[in-house]
């Protein structure tokens, strides 16, 4: 009986766990696979909270792209193309944000 208990609960945590995983965002899952020392899954899913709050879904994975290839942002800041601008924008207005309400 308590093989049968012990299986359930590990089977009923792998699936929170996996359900978890799939709940995250682009941005939080970029920021737990980056390599940056803060990152964890409490400050990336304060970021992605934010980043629900300020950013499109197609704002919100092109962002996550920055994660592991900055030179990526540092092009699209460059850019002369409207489209761009105003995505930059979008992103400063994300990251002050995000910096605000996660610096906790």
């Amino acid at each position: 009986m308590k093989t049968i208990l012990s299986g359930a609960v590990m089977a009923a945590l792998l699936l929170t766990l996996m359900q978890t995983a799939a709940l995250a965002g682009p941005i939080e899952r970029a920021c737990l696979r980056s390599d940056r020392d803060a990152a964890n899954r409490s400050i990336c899913s304060c970021i992605q909270q934010v980043a629900d709050m300020t950013l499109r879904n197609g704002d919100q994975r092109r962002a996550a792209k920055f994660f592991s290839d900055p030179d990526r942002a540092h092009e699209t800041w460059l850019s002369q193309r409207a489209s761009d601008d105003a995505f930059w924008e979008r992103y400063k207005n994300f990251g002050a944000t995000a910096e605000a309400y996660c610096a906790g």
